[in-house]
């Protein structure tokens, strides 16, 4: 699925009028049409107040405000602006509700709104939409807020009133905290970012007839959806053996992080991987060897429990993931920068991040595939910004990074994003709170270095690691467990029904 920008989404409409010739009336017809068959179910019975703001927004409010009333609902529709404000497609759309013969309520300075609005039992709002530049002005503000105040149910169309369409929402006025919002044609980027995404509610898109020719030009952007993973993941063959599936090196772990490697390398089994090493300091062989069975440990030189740097000869693996528990000793950033020289599919994460810092223009030469996978502050010390700047711009700075240098770029967190050497960006929709404790990382990097190694793309098999680890936490709250009890190692133990949820074709 889709996402745009808001200036990709006005591109995508202006080419679809003046280049292909489709009439900006007929796209906010098929708009209002799209809406009313979304919520005409849910819609039965309730008393509805359609709230209508200049611009297309308020355009499709008539047409929907239009199948409303044409079918019988109970509804009172409010126009926020003077007639005289009206232009364009919105006008000629008010003229055609108006010459249907149907009622509309000028909302004026409110007092007619106030008195009306306890008799209602769904707001539904078409008051701004992408048509917002610059803060919430009067009345919009005051009305807003009452909106919100109401406790009724909010249902917005196309995004939240008083939100901006790329994000950006940042505690001034509060905007419409909607309980469902109808986004048309493709959801917009705002609706994957905090805290904007707080407000959107329960997401549908709705398509209205754009070509696809329209947004040619728009940046790749899209939902890693279930279809996704269903049509990519691949079951094992009958002829396969483990060296069919990858094998894999885990390097990590030190002195008081012994678990992490751990985590790493039965999240990589539990994927699917073939074969995993596991290099560990040799202080902490002996309490690591025997916690994965299936694993071959090796004790690879150290000084007081942590990496020297020192990197036996003959490496020959698939895939490489090193950072699980490595810390943030000198030793550390000189077994990356070694790494980094290995003609191998490499995976950093956690502590190789922080040494991945100071060595970034190193990446530039690697000839191999690299992945990694930051969470926010990991990502603004590679980027060298501020946390606040990853959350605010988590697309365009994945984007310029990823390009920049060459990268596989996973930035985690809510709606963990994707983004490939070439700038095509994939949204993961699953997970939840669950994984914001310790671990949760591990696992995923493990889960990636697996996926990898046995898919026919590096995208795909980052794509469905990354899905595949957020619906095991989803899977987790649903049955019988909360946010709060979750642990890594959980999601590991959960992997399996995962997997077979979406292979479970194969065995009859």
């Amino acid at each position: 699925m889709r996402i745009v920008s808001g200036k990709e989404m006005y591109e995508a409409d202006r080419f679809a009028m003046e280049e292909i010739g489709l009439s900006g009336a007929m796209l906010m017809e098929n708009a209002g049409r799209a809406l009313f068959e979304a919520m005409k179910e849910e819609l039965k019975g309730q008393r509805i107040a359609v709230v209508i703001g200049t611009g297309n927004n308020g355009g499709d409010g008539f047409v929907l405000s239009r199948y409303l009333k044409e079918h019988d609902y109970d509804v009172d529709v409010w126009v926020v602006p003077s007639l005289e404000k009206l232009r364009g497609d919105a006008k000629t759309h008010f003229t055609i509700f108006q010459r249907s013969g149907f009622e509309w309520k000028a909302l004026n300075q409110g007092n007619e709104w106030l008195s009306h609005l306890d008799r209602y039992t769904v707001l539904i709002d078409c008051l701004l939409g992408l048509g917002l530049s610059g803060p919430i002005r009067t009345p919009y503000k005051e009305l807003i807020q009452r909106m919100n105040e109401s406790g009724i149910s909010i249902y917005s169309v196309d995004l939240p009133s008083g939100l901006r369409s790329d994000g950006g929402y940042e505690g001034e006025v509060e905007p419409i905290r909607a309980d469902r919002t109808y986004t048309l044609e493709a959801p917009k980027t705002g609706a994957f970012l905090h805290p904007d995404a707080d407000y959107y509610g329960e997401l549908e898109v709705l398509h209205i007839g754009l070509p696809r020719k329209a947004f040619e030009k728009a940046q790749s952007k899209k939902i890693w959806t279930d279809r996704d993973v269903a049509s990519t993941l691949s079951d094992r063959a009958a002829s396969s053996h483990k060296g069919s599936h990858g094998k894999g090196l885990v390097i990590g772990g030190s002195s008081g992080m012994a678990g992490a490697p751990i985590m790493t390398a039965k999240a990589a089994y539990r994927s699917g991987a073939g074969l995993i090493h596991v290099a560990v300091p040799e202080e902490i062989l002996s309490v690591t060897a025997g916690a994965l069975i299936e694993a071959m440990f090796q004790g690879w030189p150290s000084e007081g429990g942590h990496f020297n740097g020192t990197i036996p000869e003959a490496l020959s693996f698939d895939g490489i993931a090193a950072g699980p528990g490595l810390g943030r000793e000198k030793g550390g950033r000189k077994l990356v920068q070694t790494l980094m020289e290995e003609d191998c599919l490499l995976v950093l994460d956690a502590d190789a991040l922080f040494h991945l810092s100071g060595l970034k223009d190193q990446l530039l030469q690697r000839q191999a595939p690299t992945i990694l996978t930051p969470h926010p502050g990991e990502m603004a010390r590679l980027a060298d910004c501020s946390i606040a700047d990853v959350q605010r711009n988590r697309f365009e700075l994945s984007y310029r990074f990823a390009r920049e240098y060459g990268v596989y770029l996973v930035l985690k967190g809510p709606y963990t994003l994707v983004t490939d050497p070439n700038g095509n960006q994939f949204v993961n929709p699953t997970g939840n709170p669950a994984l914001a404790k310790g671990g949760s990382g591990d696992v995923l990097t493990g889960m990636v270095l697996s996926f990898v190694m046995h898919s026919n793309s590096i995208q795909e098999g980052i794509s469905n690691a990354v899905y595949l680890h957020g619906k095991a936490a989803d899977m987790l709250v649903q049955s019988a467990h909360s946010t709060l009890d979750v642990l890594a190692t959980d999601v590991i133990e959960q992997i399996p029904a995962v997997l077979h949820s979406f292979l479970k074709h194969h065995y009859g």
